[in-house]
């Protein structure tokens, strides 16, 4: 008996505990936010046995993860082979290599060098370039009175942008946003997915490849970009060499696309699902900043990230041991009522908004400028230019990454202007 005095069957004494595992239903990962809330109210550090790793859903417990644990997390060619993995030998030969997955010193001269291509000032300086950029793509659908959001504007801008500050050709963009989707399969899936390991493998050749070819054009005839400031750049004495190069371009690719895209797709669906706050965002568009600020809070690109706990230790009154395995869920840490208040409202005007959407510390995403600035020009060009926004009527689709949340495709219709 309960202490009202009423009985509880022994199904409801007996449910499992909720485990990020379920993000694999199509439908928990088409509405994430009821799993995160209940792990988080379960317990904000629990031992998740389906995945053999902590997760950690409250604000301050992934803060403190993202701050302390070791983000060299990757396996070598080696392990990999001797887990009888050889297949995906040549992703794992371009991640151990990439800042993402080091921790300091290496990691701190690496992001020194690739953040100089990404300095707020700089990045400011290309807004009225990102906007005729945002204006030629609306150009292109306006006159339909229909598009598909994410293959007609959230993937090809910030692609174009990109390429732009990577000094390669803006014409190569459509390849590289491809092959960026692709490497994406390996940094925002937890789950094995032997379906797609064959086509991440091909693109990950592909697109080294393409990249070792830029490298020679390069040398040939220098132009200014990420790709020069990278072959010219000297860590502690020594150049960086081919493969280093090659590999920290297609993380800082990756990151420059598929968190902006997913920014633009996630947010306009938001606001087309609230009609009020689209309306607020239309009529007092002095706003954007903290507009975006939430967007980013209340539907995350980036949902979660694993960490690796550098020695024993204790979190959230649990003891860790070291080399154990941590999901920091920053999507749930976003939605925590301890940090924001009433975080399942969207407030656009919400004041001291520090989410947890470009992640936290060291590894805070030096790209956020560009993505700010990309995600402000983006909405304040579709609200502006199209009139009338509203849903097709196709059914929304999710990617089937778990942990970089966005679209497959958003249809929408307005009023065709010609």
């Amino acid at each position: 008996m309960t202490p009202s005095g009423t009985s509880t069957s022994s199904a409801e004494v007996q449910a499992p505990p909720p485990s990020l595992y379920e993000l694999l239903d199509p439908e928990v990962l088409s509405d994430p936010y009821p799993l995160y809330r209940r792990l988080r109210e379960y317990d904000p550090v629990m031992w998740d046995p389906p995945l053999h790793a902590w997760v950690v859903t409250d604000y301050a417990g992934v803060k403190e993860v993202l701050t302390k644990f070791s983000a060299n997390r990757t396996p070598t060619p080696e392990q990999l082979g001797a887990m009888g993995m050889r297949s995906l030998e040549p992703v794992a030969e371009v991640m151990v290599r990439q800042m993402l997955f080091m921790d300091a010193p290496a990691h701190t001269r690496m992001r020194g060098l690739c953040a100089s291509a990404f300095t707020s000032r700089r990045v400011d300086s290309l807004r009225e370039h990102i906007q005729d950029v945002a204006d030629r793509l609306i150009d292109r659908v306006i006159s339909q009175g229909r598009m598909d959001v994410i293959a007609d504007f959230a993937a090809p801008l910030p692609a174009i942008v990109t390429a732009e500050l990577m000094g390669l050709p803006t014409s190569d963009h459509e390849q590289l946003k491809s092959w960026s989707a692709d490497f994406a399969e390996m940094l925002g899936n937890f789950q094995h997915n032997p379906d797609r390991v064959s086509t991440v493998v091909r693109s990950v050749g592909e697109m080294s490849a393409y990249l070792r070819s830029a490298l020679r054009e390069q040398a040939r005839c220098p132009r200014k970009g990420l790709v020069r400031l990278l072959m010219d750049a000297s860590v502690d004495g020594a150049r960086l060499n081919d493969d280093e190069v090659i590999a920290n371009i297609i993380v800082t690719m990756v990151g420059g696309q598929e968190t902006t895209t997913n920014l633009i797709g996630n947010g306009l669906l938001t606001l087309i699902r609230q009609p009020e706050r689209l309306a607020q965002l239309r009529d007092a568009p002095s706003i954007m900043e903290p507009a975006v600020e939430e967007l980013l809070r209340y539907e995350s690109p980036s949902q979660h990230t694993a960490r690796l706990a550098p020695m024993d230790m204790v979190l959230g009154g649990k003891p860790i041991r070291k080399r154990q395995a941590v999901m920091a869920v920053m999507a749930a840490g976003n939605r925590d009522p301890a940090q924001f208040s009433d975080p399942d409202r969207l407030n656009l005007t919400r004041p001291q908004n520090r989410h947890l959407a470009f992640g936290w510390a060291a590894h805070f995403c030096f790209g956020a400028p560009l993505a700010r600035i990309e995600g402000q020009v983006a909405f304040g060009t579709l609200l502006r230019r199209l009139k009338g926004l509203a849903l097709g009527s196709e059914p929304l689709v999710w990617r089937q990454n778990l942990g970089l949340r966005g679209l497959t495709s958003l249809p929408i219709t307005f009023d065709a202007n010609p």
